[in-house]
C-alpha cells in the first residue's frame, strides 16, 4: 500500500467477522500519510469457536481520508520510521523509539 502525502488510511475489519469474535486489526489501524509498505494484520479470535478464514475471503477494508494539506514529513521520508518499506511481517521495533 502506498499512500500519498495528502491522504491517511484506516484499516477496518468486517463487522460480520467481528460478530464471530474475529479481530482483524487490534491496535494501530491508522496508516500515516506517506506510508509505503505491506500492512500487517493483527488477527485474533476472541470468540469461543474456531472460525475458518479462506484464501480470497474479504476480511477487511481500507478507507482513506483527505487531509487539508499534505503532511510536512510523510512517513516514508522519515529517516527513522521503524516500519518504512516493510514487505514481510515485522516484529515490534518499539525499542528503536527515540
Amino acid at each position: 500500500v502506498k499512500i500519498p502525502a495528502d491522504l491517511m488510511g484506516r484499516l477496518e475489519g468486517r463487522s460480520s467477522l467481528g460478530r464471530l469474535g474475529i479481530v482483524v486489526h487490534s491496535t494501530a489501524s491508522i496508516f500515516d500519510p506517506g506510508w509505503d509498505g505491506k500492512p500487517v494484520l493483527e488477527l485474533g479470535n476472541l470468540g469461543r469457536m474456531a472460525v475458518a478464514l479462506t484464501v480470497g475471503m474479504r476480511i477487511c477494508a481500507m478507507t482513506f481520508e483527505e487531509l487539508s494539506s499534505p503532511a510536512e514529513a510523510p512517513y516514508a521520508s522519515r529517516k527513522f520510521a521503524k516500519y518504512r518499506f516493510q514487505d514481510t511481517p515485522t516484529e515490534s521495533r518499539i525499542h528503536e523509539e527515540k
